[in-house]
């Protein structure tokens, strides 16, 4: 492990008073993280608004290890597409953050949830939409899992919040209304909306009763 100077100390305790003011503005949709640079295998110091499901000591990414190898890299990388384990699609924006030596030390992340933005953008394109135009269909095929995601945002999105965000009576409402539009037939279906709501299959089970 990597001892720190009292200014490097300094600066990371620092950066993360600033993560928690930008989460408290942004939440729920842009989860916040301190990545402490100088000890790689346990870099996650802080992570606000969870969206990714890591916790505290996870290790750095590969953007992370990129800045420590490398102190000429960009400090601010700006609005980047990335995607969660899950394959929600993320805007994300890292910022480095140096030492009086032009060491990199630590970077403060954001990512952005776009599921619940795309949904809004559903919303809204059916609110514009003129009479006589076309409005888009969802179909029941098997690879329809596509679909169920789609209904899940536009639920969390009517609410202001993101999928995983909802609360549990929320949840059993979704779940019902999925149920009761058809599309708990799809296949893998339970497995899908536990995975875009971060709960157990077991959960759904429980809701969809």
């Amino acid at each position: 492990m990597t001892s720190k100077t009292p200014e490097q100390q300094w600066l990371l305790e620092q950066l993360q008073q600033v993560a928690d003011g930008v989460a408290q503005t942004f939440a729920p949709f842009c989860e916040v993280v301190v990545h402490d640079l100088l000890t790689p295998s346990h870099a996650v110091l802080a992570i606000h608004n969870n969206l990714s499901g890591r916790e505290p000591g996870h290790p750095a990414t590969e953007l992370g290890l990129a800045r420590i190898q490398d102190a000429e890299l960009d400090p601010v990388i700006a609005n980047y597409p990335n995607r969660f384990s899950d394959g929600r699609q993320l805007k994300s924006t890292s910022i480095g953050i140096k030492d009086r030596e032009g060491r990199y030390i630590a970077a403060l992340c954001m990512n952005i949830d776009l599921s619940v933005f795309q949904g809004f953008q559903g919303m809204l394109n059916q609110f514009v939409a003129l009479q006589g135009d076309a409005p888009t269909q969802e179909t029941l095929d098997p690879m329809g899992g596509d679909a169920i995601r789609a209904r899940i945002d536009r639920f969390a999105a009517s609410l202001a919040t993101t999928p995983r965000a909802l609360k549990a009576e929320d949840r059993r409402v979704l779940v019902r209304a999925l149920k009761a539009e058809g599309l708990l037939e799809v296949r893998r279906a339970m497995e899908i909306v536990a995975a875009h709501l971060g709960v157990s299959r077991a959960s759904v089970y429980g809701y969809a009763r």
